[in-house]
């Protein structure tokens, strides 16, 4: 793999349990997508199945092929995230802290958070996948924001499906803490419907170059599109 040291490149993924728009459950065109994208950090949705124990949809063995390894954010050895949320580190960059923030709501969610250690400093990142109704979505956010409140500063990024379909409402919460962009509609893959998908900084960080991974293969893979951004420490003069 190709990593790059000057910028961090970000890759946020609803990988719809490995499931595409053609009805087959492939998890080795995600693998491929997430290889080709040369990203040092993945932040997943729907990585893990619904059934029992919720095992991974993507073979663990297969991940570490690829070039990345696992945040070990799972509480068990068969899953590859925490509520489907997953986080793929290139390897040699050291994972620290690893913590699980549940998330208020009618339906069972929550979001992860692992502190990576890059060339330019200790980088928090969360990642979630937010409810489909909207007062839930309030909730969680709120959640997240008191979570973070309670923590050690460190520049965050937060990434993931807000499932959020007005590109100018609705994230007013996280929007007091972090900087959020969308490259447009991710969703759906084929017919563009929505801007669910969002990546984030807090102070401290610059965001570049927000786009989506457009091509006929993305568009199979998963229902969603991934999004990609590269990020930067802002220097002290710019804060």
């Amino acid at each position: 793999m190709t990593f790059h040291t000057d910028r961090i490149r970000l890759i946020s993924y609803n990988i719809r349990k490995a499931m595409g728009t053609d009805r087959r459950r492939d998890p080795y065109r995600i693998l491929t997508v997430l290889r080709e994208a040369h990203a040092d950090i993945d932040i997943l949705q729907e990585a893990d199945l619904r059934l029992g124990q919720r095992p991974t949809a993507l073979p663990h063995d297969r991940i570490s092929e690829s070039g990345m390894a696992v945040a070990p954010v799972a509480v068990n050895a068969v899953s590859l995230g925490w509520h489907g949320n997953a986080i793929l580190v290139r390897p040699d960059w050291r994972i620290g802290q690893i913590d699980r923030i549940d998330l208020p709501g009618l339906e069972p969610r929550g979001a992860v958070s692992c502190w990576v250690e890059t060339p330019s400093g200790p980088l928090r990142i969360i990642g979630l996948h937010l409810g489909l109704l909207r007062k839930s979505r309030q909730g969680q956010q709120h959640a997240i924001v008191d979570w973070i409140a309670a923590q050690t500063a460190c520049p965050t990024v937060i990434a993931g499906d807000l499932n959020e379909w007005s590109a100018r409402r609705g994230l007013a919460p996280l929007s007091q803490v972090f900087d959020l962009h969308s490259p447009g509609h991710s969703f759906h893959a084929r017919w563009r419907l929505a801007p669910l998908d969002r990546i984030g900084v807090s102070d401290g960080l610059h965001l570049h170059d927000i786009t989506m991974i457009d091509t006929a293969l993305t568009r199979t893979a998963s229902d969603h599109l991934p999004i990609r951004a590269e990020i930067t420490w802002r220097t002290k003069t710019e804060q």
